[in-house]
């Protein structure tokens, strides 16, 4: 590792690491509202993009268990889907 990647990851560490638990709840923040953008129909909520977001519903019900159980939800929310009850 040269001196320039070591002086680089220690700047980012230095402005990075006092927020880190910060930024990590923006982003989950941020995954979960797209995670309810794209399932929004499936639970009823009309959905003006419901086109656009069909496309990525393969790749969200990967991550559907997990969302819910975060969210504190016993069982899946989606009626056609059921992930693990």
């Amino acid at each position: 590792m040269t001196w320039f990647a070591r002086f680089s990851a220690g700047l980012k560490e230095f402005y990075y690491g006092p927020y880190r638990q910060a930024f990590a709840r923006a982003k989950q923040e941020e995954d979960d509202l797209f995670m309810m953008l794209v399932l929004s129909e499936a639970l009823g909520v009309p959905n003006p993009a419901s086109y656009y977001t069909a496309e990525l519903l393969p790749v969200m019900y990967d991550r559907v268990h997990e969302w819910h159980t975060r969210m504190g939800l016993d069982r899946s929310p989606l009626d056609q889907f059921s992930c693990c009850c």
